[in-house]
């Protein structure tokens, strides 16, 4: 596989997180309620489990698999297998029991480290488990770390060794494990600076260790020797009373958490001032709501697109670029980012086209899989490999870019081109919608037509016929929707994407 292109300057976390435990021993590391771990904690703990992974024969580029909610001592175990070398496959307790063996064998995981979110997935796992608190059967993890005192050998970290293994089912269901290097998460590490990280960082994260989104700005805080907290579970009520408290500065959330943290009627009563920047990624973030956001909550914000695969990304400092809220903005320092056809060729400049992209932050591959790799790179001309986002996009005029569907997801109805993000928009105007996904389904007339789940505001006494009606008469005729079916709740991944595949399942099984 392709070796990634890295900083000269390349340190390895685990090394950053040891100078600051010898420069400021009792500066906050990590905390959950009253857990909390100090840098000295957290190193000293980080050695101990490092140590118990070579005493028990784990080497560099091996993998251990981590299923449990977030807590410090995730955290702590996360960190020490990577200062042993040992990759980390972090897995979802939210996955079916046959997606968690499929992962666990594809990992090729020495050990597994759970808790009692884990225990309906794990029956039939022969695989050596330890166990992170008191409510799951296997060895305590007190019981399995080394002594305290004891230091691990010493593993020389380099930018193209493994770093983690996340699971990416997206919405097919099918885990795929994609391999980031060290490389990549220390390009994620580098561009801190221009994000005010540091020393004095209060970082409040309430979305899981174990998916790439919260990653993206846990290890960058532990890097610059801030203080992340970690929720157990997300509250929009006691998140915001967490961070007023905490006097956060830093956090990062999905768009599904800023929308209800915004309509809560008490919203305007906390006290944010604290707040340096906020963060988006994962999900389609809408424009009004951006604008919202940026009214109303102090500091910046700023959202990141790209995927968990790497290659490419965009970055829209929407503070600073009010005017681009429908965009993602501008492609990333060292990403290059470009648009082809369905051949594979890049598309004349103002056409749209598929978003390929790539920088210093690329997977190594899926685990495993090589003929899923190839599907997911691109190469240009010069032979330079690409990652292939399978979303379809534009860039305007002053180079940001607007997308407007995954390609899957692109409806083809009589010849005609349909993006179910243009329908989406137009029902979000309507004062009864609330929340809304379009989906193509079957058409014998058609080979697919347009179908959208609407979630109506409370108390709104809004039809299906009506909202049908009235979007029909703001689009084109070859975009009309076929039908508006009311539904309680968009179904989502544990990181708020809709998962679309459950809505066209659900119409053609006939539930609508």
């Amino acid at each position: 596989m392709t070796t990634i292109a890295t900083d000269p300057a390349f340190r390895a976390i685990p090394d950053l997180i040891r100078e600051h435990a010898r420069a400021r021993p009792g500066h906050l590391a990590l905390a959950q309620g009253d857990e909390r771990l100090d840098y000295a904690a957290l190193d000293a703990l980080m050695d101990r489990v490092a140590a118990a992974l070579q005493r028990d024969g784990l080497r560099p580029g091996d993998a251990i698999a981590i299923c449990a909610h977030s807590s410090p001592r995730y955290a702590a175990v996360f960190l020490g297998a990577l200062r042993a070398g040992v990759a980390v496959a972090p897995l979802a307790p939210s996955v079916t029991a046959e997606q968690f063996a499929a992962m666990l064998r594809d990992s090729q995981a020495g050990l597994l480290f759970a808790d009692a979110a884990a225990a309906p997935l794990l029956e039939g796992v022969a695989l050596r488990r330890v166990a992170l608190n008191s409510s799951l059967d296997g060895q305590p993890l007190d019981d399995w770390l080394a002594p305290a005192g004891m230091a691990p050998q010493p593993v020389a970290l380099q930018p193209p060794m493994p770093f983690n293994i996340i699971y990416s089912s997206g919405t097919t269901g099918t885990p795929k494990g994609i391999v980031q290097p060290h490389g990549m998460r220390w390009a994620h590490v580098m561009r801190g600076t221009a994000y005010g990280y540091g020393p004095e960082t209060v970082t409040l994260l309430s979305t899981p260790l174990y998916s790439n989104t919260t990653l993206v700005i846990f290890f960058p805080t532990l890097a610059f020797g801030g203080a992340v907290h970690l929720m157990a579970k997300f509250d929009a009520t006691g998140y915001l009373k967490l961070a007023e408290a905490l006097r956060v500065t830093h956090t990062m959330l999905v768009p599904v958490q800023y929308q209800r943290l915004m309509t809560l009627p008490d919203f305007d009563r906390h006290d944010l001032q604290s707040f340096h920047m906020k963060f988006c990624t994962s999900a389609p973030f809408n424009a009004a709501l951006k604008a919202d956001v940026l009214k109303r909550w102090p500091g910046g914000l700023v959202e990141f697109y790209g995927m968990t695969e790497g290659g490419g990304s965009c970055i829209l400092n929407a503070h600073e670029h009010p005017d681009k809220l429908h965009t993602v903005g501008r492609p990333a320092a060292g990403s290059d980012v470009r648009l082809i056809d369905e051949q594979g060729r890049e598309v004349p400049p103002g056409e749209a086209g598929e978003v390929v992209g790539r920088s210093a932050g690329m997977m190594s591959g899926y685990h495993g899989q090589p003929e899923k790799t190839r599907e997911a790179e691109w190469y240009d001309p010069s032979g330079q490999r690409f990652i292939r986002t399978g979303d379809i996009g534009r860039f305007d005029a002053d180079g940001f870019l607007i997308l407007f569907d995954r390609r899957k997801d692109m409806i083809i109805s009589g010849g005609f081109n349909i993006y179910p993000s243009d329908l989406e928009g137009v029902l979000r105007g309507h004062p009864a919608v609330d929340d809304v996904a379009v989906v193509g389904v079957p058409s014998a007339e058609w080979g697919e037509t347009p179908v959208a789940y609407v979630v109506v505001k409370p108390g709104s006494a809004a039809g299906d016929a009506e909202l049908r009606d009235w979007c029909n008469a703001r689009v084109g005729k070859t975009q009309r929707l076929h039908a508006v079916h009311l539904i309680d709740e968009l179904p989502r991944s544990h990181i708020g994407k809709v998962l679309k595949r459950e809505l066209r399942d659900r119409h053609v099984a006939g539930r609508a």
